[in-house]
Order: C-alpha cells, then sequence, then structure tokens
C-alpha cells in the first residue's frame, strides 16, 4: 500500500521509491534511478505519466493525485491509500512556498569571496548549522555554481534544467538561479521561513540549500557532515552538481 501523503516533492521514504520502480518500468525517465527521493527528475518523470493518462495544462504538474496514482498503481502493482492526502503539503519545511509565491526579483545581493562568507553566516544563523562546517561548504559551493554570485552566473539558461514557461525574470522558470543555483521548485519547498522569497537573494538561497542538503543527503543539524556528504560542497573534491 502506497500512502499518497508520503509522495511529495522533496521527500525521501520507501514510497517514492515504488512509485519511482513504476514510473520507470511504464518508459518514464529517471536518470539517477529509484533513490526513494522525490526531487525533480521524479516530478518530470510523473508529469510524462500524468500527460500519457491525458491529464494537460495545471493538472499535469509532476505532483501525484489520488487518481493518476491510483492509475499508476494499477500498472505497478500497488494500491493507494489516498487517505490524509488534503492535509499533506508539498513542503517539508514551515516556510515552504507554493511556486506560485516564489519571485524573482534579482536584489543584485553583492559578489565576491568575502560576500559570500557573510551570507552564508548569515544563513548558518537562520537554519542553526555550526558555521565552521557550513560557511566553508557554502562558500565553496557558491565558487562552483555561480563564481561567488557573479551577476553572469546568477541564472543558468544552458543546462537540463532550463525549461518551462517564461518567468517574470525572462528566463525559463524552471532555470537554477542565485549563488547556490536553486531551481525554484526546490527553492519553494526548502524555503526558510522569514527569508526573502526570490532565489536570487543570496541568503535565501544558501538557507533554501541547506535545508536541502540536509533532507536530500542526510547533512546532520551541525553540518559537520557537509562536505563529506556533498561532493559540491567538498573543495577537495572535483565539482559534482548536487
Amino acid at each position: 500500500m502506497i500512502a499518497l501523503s508520503k509522495v511529495r516533492f522533496g521527500q525521501t521514504n520507501d514510497d517514492v521509491r515504488a512509485v519511482q520502480r513504476a514510473l520507470i518500468a511504464r518508459g518514464r525517465k529517471i536518470p539517477d534511478g529509484p533513490t526513494g527521493f522525490f526531487g525533480e527528475q521524479t516530478k518530470a518523470a510523473y508529469q510524462a505519466e500524468q500527460r500519457a493518462q491525458g491529464f494537460k495544462g495545471a493538472d499535469a504538474d509532476g505532483i501525484p493525485g489520488c487518481k493518476s496514482l491510483t492509475e499508476l498503481g494499477r500498472h505497478g502493482g500497488f494500491a493507494v491509500d489516498c487517505r490524509g492526502a488534503a492535509a499533506a503539503t508539498l513542503h517539508r519545511h514551515a516556510g515552504g512556498l507554493t511556486l506560485g509565491e516564489v519571485t524573482y526579483k534579482d536584489p543584485h545581493d553583492e559578489s565576491g569571496l568575502a560576500a559570500m562568507r557573510r551570507y552564508a553566516a548569515k544563513a548558518c544563523q537562520l537554519t542553526g548549522m555550526d558555521p565552521k562546517f557550513g560557511v566553508p561548504a557554502l562558500v565553496t559551493i557558491s565558487r562552483r555554481e555561480s563564481a561567488y554570485n557573479h551577476a553572469k552566473f546568477r541564472v543558468n539558461r544552458t543546462d537540463r534544467n532550463a525549461r518551462g514557461p517564461i518567468a517574470p525574470d525572462g528566463n525559463q522558470r524552471n532555470s537554477s538561479r542565485g549563488a547556490t543555483q536553486c531551481v525554484p521548485s526546490t527553492f519553494a519547498a526548502y524555503h526558510q521561513a522569514g527569508t526573502a522569497t526570490t532565489p536570487y537573494d543570496v541568503v535565501a538561497d544558501m538557507c533554501a540549500t541547506v535545508n536541502y542538503v540536509r533532507d536530500r543527503y542526510h547533512v546532520n543539524q551541525s553540518g559537520s557532515n557537509f562536505a563529506a556528504r556533498v561532493q559540491q560542497a567538498d573543495p577537495r573534491r572535483s565539482p559534482h552538481g548536487y
């Protein structure tokens, strides 16, 4: 029995893994395989499944509903428990946003190494991560992802995330943005309460990154295993997407 309330963006569990296996068996592409983590790849695969089932427009948003998941279960050999789905949210964090609540105004925060250290320290303060571990990890990510928030690299228009309708900033909605290059859906799901609603805000972007890596990579509360768990945050290892 698969619980619909557990198959949500940002969650990691065996129910997600079972859904991923069913999607792959149906020919939907999840390059990383059935990891059990519901991220962008699974969302895209589920969106393809919804469209194959006849859903259109906003109804094919990549987020499982009772009807579409039950139909997938018919092919995948599992039943679906839809109870509690109405109360389930797309976010794991109290500050989570809906995708529609994400804004795209660039406040033109500072760039450069010194600025990233200041912003990272603030993000650690807000998320409760020890700056001894969090600051160097976030600064390394910002260097590799955006050249320390350089204006030229605040949005990635060329990688595989660069798709979807045009957002108010003139870029495709799903494009990675900000110092640590969050896609809007990830930024929304892992948004830190009290921070700006735009991923171009460095502190907000870094906070969302901290919340994401804690969930996705099981980085502990202090962040002492941040660099060990996330290769992109470890300057001793080669760059690697996260």
